[in-house]
């Protein structure tokens, strides 16, 4: 009987990426197969997150449920991957000790003589090097079944700032040959992948190396998609202001299937907080890189990242975060309340909030946001938007759900479904607007009211 899988995912767009190369590498080499039920699986593997203490907590909250299908399955093999493994490491073994397998990102495609190792000693397997970008040499093709697709083209961070866990867990910047990126997104859309999100920590600081041993820089990457064959939209995420260059600003002009949406995380608006923080820009200079990118695409749409209560945060400088949110019209926005990470410069700072006054500024911040959002799906009743179909509804099967280039989530009411075909582009006139998604119909008919 074929052994079964179960992985269960923490954290950013970069971890599910991964968790899906997991599940590749071990269908195609591993003898397993893909279970959406833990109880079914023979392997459960947490793919892990550390960028916020909750989500850490949660993995050994998760953990210590998971021992108990022990019961029922003496032989299950419990693994913990992403970045609270390379965190931890062996601290994870001394806190769970059931735990049999943990490895970091950079690791992931030594899973399977990781898992041979274990049966053959019976001792747990650790593994969290880093060893740069080895292990997109070792997996399979990716497998989808889906027009769109994430492909991961740099690991690591070396920005260091101040409250970031990152550039430990996932090591410094290392970015993967362009050809190696161009042969996957090919392959990708011989699947039927017509939307491609390019990923990284920093995704624009990529500098791959081209087939004449020369340095590429990010614009040359994505103008590099957009000539493959079936390519019609290009996201990437997550960016930097500090390596948004003049070239990739010109790919504004230059590439239309580059979306009209941006995920630029600013993470505060007051030029002080800024500078704890080491990002390294000002909020002016922030905003003069959205007017400027908004001179040559006036529909762009900008989501970004924002730390509440960051240490020495004051009223004014509160204030000045939402006087920039208000004067660069975000579409949208994670936000959080700071949260200390061990190892970081800023963990040593005190803090001086009280926490009740820092949940009221989130609650601002993200009721400001929210404001935004709503105006910008508002705004967009009466158009008619090209939409990317995705499939039936996750809320009603009996519609369609698709994706605008504005990132905006579209359920499509059909009377005929051929009108619509999954996997397919569609103009639908946008009839409704919710606080996050969109509601519409076949631009070609009208239905009844």
């Amino acid at each position: 009987m074929q052994k079964k899988v179960f992985i269960r995912t923490f954290g950013c767009q970069m971890n599910e990426y991964d968790s899906a190369r997991t599940l590749d590498l071990l269908e195609a080499g591993g003898g397993y197969a893909r279970t959406d039920i833990m109880e079914e699986a023979d392997l459960v593997l947490l793919n892990t997150c550390s960028v916020r203490e909750k989500a850490q907590e949660k993995v050994f909250s998760d953990l210590g449920r998971i021992r108990k299908l022990r019961g029922a399955k003496p032989d299950l093999l419990i693994g913990v991957s992403g970045c609270v493994a390379s965190q931890e490491g062996e601290d994870i073994i001394s806190r769970a000790p059931y735990v049999n397998l943990v490895f970091g990102p950079q690791t992931l495609h030594r899973l399977p003589a990781m898992i041979e190792a274990f049966h053959r000693t019976g001792e747990a397997q650790i593994d969290t090097r880093f060893p740069e970008i080895e292990k997109f040499d070792h997996l399979p093709p990716a497998k989808v079944d889906a027009p769109t697709a994430s492909v991961t083209i740099m690991e690591g961070c070396g920005k260091f700032c101040s409250y970031c866990i990152v550039p430990y867990t996932r090591g410094r910047e290392v970015s993967r040959p362009l050809a190696d990126v161009l042969t996957e997104i090919a392959g990708l859309t011989e699947q039927g992948v017509k939307e491609i999100l390019l990923l990284g920590q920093n995704v624009n600081a990529w500098r791959g190396v081209t087939a004449s041993g020369e340095k590429a820089d990010f614009a040359l990457l994505v103008e590099q998609v957009a000539a493959i064959p079936g390519i019609e939209r290009i996201r990437y995420v997550t960016s930097h202001p500090r390596e948004f260059t003049h070239r990739l600003l010109k790919a504004y002009e230059r590439v239309p299937e580059l979306v009209s949406h941006l995920y630029l995380p600013a993470q505060h608006g007051s030029d002080r907080i800024l500078a704890a923080m080491k990002r390294g820009y000002t909020a002016m200079e922030y905003k003069s890189l959205i007017r400027r990118l908004r001179a040559v695409r006036p529909d762009l749409l900008v989501s970004s990242d924002f730390i509440v209560g960051f240490p020495g945060e004051t009223d004014e400088d509160f204030e000045a975060m939402m006087r920039f949110i208000d004067e660069t019209d975000f579409d949208n926005s994670f936000s959080f309340l700071y949260s200390p990470r061990p190892g970081t410069p800023a963990a040593s700072l005190p803090m001086d909030i009280p926490l009740e006054v820092r949940k009221e500024r989130l609650q601002r911040l993200q009721a400001k946001i929210d404001e935004q959002t709503r105006r910008h799906n508002e705004a967009m009743v009466g158009s008619v938007e090209r939409v990317l179909v995705e499939g039936r509804s996750q809320k009603n099967p009996a519609q369609f759900q698709g994706r605008t280039a504005g990132n905006r989530v579209v359920h499509i009411t059909v009377p005929d479904d051929s009108l619509v075909t999954a996997g397919k582009f569609a103009d639908i006139r946008i009839t409704k607007a919710t606080r996050y998604a969109l509601a519409g119909e076949p631009a070609t008919v009208r239905l009844p009211a």
